[in-house]
């Protein structure tokens, strides 16, 4: 007689709406992230960045040569950004929050990067120009929204807006 065969589990994952679309693009809006790498033992690190948009929509930031972020991606482009912060009041674990995996992408410095960072970060012009800044683009290759209790949504690039 043959083994029964166990039913797989349900996924805990619903299919992406335009609710779920719009929630984790306006997660994306937010000026700031925090960014997990791999230091130079492989441990994990993490810190927290600016983030805005370049020209065309992809993911950036600018970050010190000075950083230890900086030199883990140098090392090694994989990373990882969470978005979203718990409100002060409730659970923390109801509040909405964008997990994304990242490969890093370091950029030829041009004006058009720099007018769209100042643009959304005017206080970066105190030291925008340091020569120890780089401009670092983020291509996301997963992405996971948790929009509370029992809202969970594995999404792509296309449904975050972003190019692939």
């Amino acid at each position: 007689m043959p083994e029964p065969v166990s039913p797989q589990p349900a996924s805990p994952f619903r299919t992406p709406d335009d609710a779920a679309r719009a929630l984790a693009r306006g997660l994306l809006a937010r000026p700031h992230a925090a960014l997990a790498t791999l230091d130079a033992t492989g441990a994990p690190a993490i810190s927290r960045i600016a983030l805005g948009r370049a020209p065309g929509g992809r993911l950036l930031t600018l970050i010190s040569d000075l950083a230890a972020h900086a030199q883990a991606l140098e090392r090694d482009p994989r990373c990882a950004l969470l978005l979203g912060e718990p409100g002060e009041r409730g659970d923390p674990l109801t509040h909405p929050r964008l997990s994304l995996s990242c490969t890093a992408e370091p950029l030829e410095r041009e004006e058009g990067l720099r007018a769209a960072w100042l643009a959304d970060h005017p206080k970066a012009k105190l030291y925008v120009d340091f020569a120890d800044f780089r401009f670092t683009a983020f291509r996301v290759t997963a992405a996971s929204l948790n929009g509370g209790f029992g809202k969970a949504y594995h999404l792509t690039a296309e449904d975050l807006g972003l190019p692939a």
